[in-house]
């Protein structure tokens, strides 16, 4: 059984809520969740990825008791939550701007949970210092939270949201105020402190490298329901539709249609992996997946409009006659000067036969 189950998890926002069987409502509300189906195992890091706008926050409030459901049920441990208040479902919150108590010292935030707990001032210090310990702040205790750079204040609010040994821990965009360089670094000792510790975590953030390094499972989400669900490779490797894809940053999408083990496209023939679908698609190629070979030898023959330096790579922006713009990426020794000419050629394993249906 799962710890937490979400079945058709609907909230509206913005005008009338639609009754079982009544017919559509011509001003129809606004749905920040539309029937969202989640399961998330016990000891499972499961990151809801998405646009601003998308429902991911909506889904935390949902779950944490802030924010009630027009329809359908949160359940956790089995038991439904409906009419359960947030301060009775055991789990843990923790939010972007941490929301610490100026006014308390490192020690008397940790132990805030506890003490609404009704836990014993001695074990209240025990804890407390095996938290601080646990996050990478030992003998913080006395400490003034205003003095903390936000590197510790995020230490210090994650040792306060654990601190009641919730069921469930969920994190509000936890690293979003953090620079990249910090993030980059916690998001590694936070999976292996989530490692340690058996945590299960529902976690929501914009920054998909962020969740691709914490995550078991990955989930996106769009206009309040689930685009994918997968594990991060199966979501990178096999994005489920053009939203999916361009989210994910990737801009070689167009439509095609396959027949056998090509694709016609607007770049011309390209070669799919076998067994793709066929008919009428949409197809990515990764940047990866475009290779730059002399413009006598390309199927294409394009014109390097840009590149970009991105540290491991560079991508370049190609420009071809009567055809969308490519992206491509190839190795900084490699790299051809804007203005340039260059053939192109196309490898199978980089490109994704994706539905031809959906639509960003």
């Amino acid at each position: 059984m799962a710890l937490l189950t979400l079945d058709d998890a609907t909230v509206r926002f913005g005008g009338p809520v639609k009754k079982a069987g009544a017919a559509e409502n011509a001003s129809s509300a606004h749905a920040a969740l539309d029937r969202v189906a989640l399961d998330v195992a016990e000891h499972e890091i499961v990151c809801v990825l998405g646009p601003s706008g998308s429902g991911k926050s909506t889904l935390l409030r949902v779950v944490a008791g802030l924010q009630s459901l027009d329809a359908g049920r949160v359940f956790l441990d089995g038991r439904d939550q409906a009419g359960v208040p947030a301060h009775r479902r055991g789990v843990g919150l923790m939010f972007q701007d941490h929301q610490l108590f100026p006014q308390r010292d490192v020690g008397g935030n940790v132990a805030f949970g506890l003490r609404m707990h009704g836990v014993a001032r001695s074990e209240q210090q025990g804890r407390v210092k095996e938290l601080l310990e646990l996050v990478g702040l030992p003998g913080a205790e006395r400490r003034a939270v205003t003095s903390l750079s936000g590197g510790e204040q995020q230490r210090v609010a994650l040792a306060r949201a654990l601190a009641p040994r919730p069921r469930l821990l969920m994190l509000d965009e936890p690293l979003g105020q953090l620079d990249r360089s910090l993030r980059e670094r916690l998001v590694v000792e936070l999976r292996e402190l989530f490692g340690e510790l058996g945590t299960t975590v529902l976690a929501v953030t914009h920054d998909q490298g962020e969740a691709f390094a914490l995550a078991d499972r990955v989930v996106v989400m769009r206009n309040g329901r689930i685009a994918q669900s997968g594990t991060p490779l199966e979501v990178w490797r096999n994005p489920a539709d053009e939203f999916v894809a361009r989210f994910l940053g990737f801009d070689n999408v167009v439509d095609a249609t396959v027949v056998g083990e090509a694709a016609d496209t607007p770049w011309g023939k390209v070669p799919v992996p076998a067994k793709s679908p066929q008919g009428r698609v949409q197809i990515l190629v990764r940047p990866a997946g475009v290779r730059l070979v002399p413009a006598a030898e390309g199927q294409l023959t394009c014109t390097v409009t840009a590149r970009t330096f991105r540290g491991t790579h560079v991508a370049l922006h190609l420009e071809a006659t009567q055809a969308p713009r490519l992206e491509a990426a190839c190795a900084l020794r490699d790299a051809p000067e804007p203005g340039d000419q260059v053939g192109v050629a196309f490898d199978a394993a980089e490109i994704v036969v994706m539905d031809g249906e959906a639509r960003a």
